[in-house]
């Protein structure tokens, strides 16, 4: 599992104050809220809440987690839809996120994401709500946890499940090819980018024990901040001296004037290109709802790290590689 730090949860799931620089971006749709206070003016009722199903004490805790994935949800009832409407959102938000970035190694994702799906299947309102609850944590552009692996089980349930016509499940399905794409441990989809020089190269000619993808936007403060995070860490840059890891910054977008502008932000050792036939966006080869991205590949280009802004878990990851 790649990490699993309860405490972080309660600080990352404040959606709303972690933005990134999205092409488009929706925030993710929540229930609605409780009102403050009713038509009489009366102080609403404290809002009911969730208590997970928690492991035995003593249990080892290799064995807690996989006990937690797979009966976290045992005290919920999937068919109290008046409880979902009490409920304040984010709590829900919250524990789906403990639950799926928490307790799911990534050994049971697929099993563990596509039971709780079934488990919500007990009527549409709370299918409903469940896919919201993922979407909201795996899915949007500007939640911190994103994941396209814990995700694909969730969009497989909505597209066979009989509680949503043919119309509800299109954006599930278009959803579903994207998640696709690019998967870890794949080969990652090649593509032709261009340099400032006029220079058309391919992606996966690009010769490096190590290839960070990073898809970037010229003035993009997140972007500013991830450029820094990558150029302060000492076992990068030392992979970068070896030639053993080489970055490719990609604008994906139509405003090279604004790109010439910014190509001094990043450093000469960087390869820097743009995508000059808008191949990327037109066949949806890279998922760019959410910018920054960084991708990390292996000499072989197959996909290690997805569309992430963590730097600590790429040099985790190399680390890992390296000690083979």
């Amino acid at each position: 599992m790649k990490r699993y730090f309860l405490g972080l949860f309660y600080i990352v799931l404040v959606f709303c104050g972690v933005m990134s620089c999205g092409r488009g971006a929706k925030n993710a749709t929540a229930p609605n809220e409780i009102a403050a206070e009713n038509q009489s003016g009366q102080q609403a009722a404290t809002p009911r809440v969730f208590v997970p199903q928690l492991a035995p004490a003593m249990m080892p805790q290799e064995e807690k987690i996989r006990y937690m994935a797979e009966h976290y949800w045992d005290k919920f009832d999937f068919a109290d839809t008046v409880f979902i409407n009490e409920i304040e959102p984010q709590r829900m938000l919250t524990a789906m996120a403990v639950y799926a970035r928490g307790y799911v190694p990534d050994s049971l994702a697929h099993r563990s994401m596509t039971a709780l799906m079934q488990k919500a299947s007990t009527s549409k309102r709370m299918f409903e709500y469940f896919l919201m609850l993922a979407n909201g944590v795996l899915h949007d552009p500007n939640s911190p946890l994103r994941d396209d692996e814990r995700y694909i089980p969730v969009l497989e349930a909505a597209i066979a499940s009989p509680l949503l016509d043919e119309y509800e499940k299109m954006p599930y399905e278009y959803d579903l090819k994207i998640a696709r794409q690019n998967r870890v441990g794949h080969q990652a989809n090649d593509f032709y980018y261009t340099t400032a020089d006029s220079k058309r190269c391919k992606m996966h000619n690009v010769e490096a024990e190590y290839l960070i993808i990073f898809i970037s936007n010229p003035g993009c403060p997140m972007c500013r901040e991830v450029k820094e995070t990558l150029l302060s860490s000492p076992q990068l840059n030392l992979l970068a001296e070896r030639g053993k890891l080489k970055v490719l910054v990609l604008y994906p977008d139509t405003d090279l004037d604004a790109w010439r502008a910014h190509l001094g932000d990043y450093p000469d050792a960087w390869i820097n290109g743009y995508d000059a036939n808008q191949t990327i966006t037109k066949e949806n080869l890279y998922d760019l709802r959410a910018i920054p991205a960084l991708y990390l590949l292996d000499r072989e280009k197959r996909v290690m790290a997805k569309d992430c802004t963590d730097v600590a878990y790429i040099e985790s990851l190399i680390m890992q590689a390296e000690e083979k």
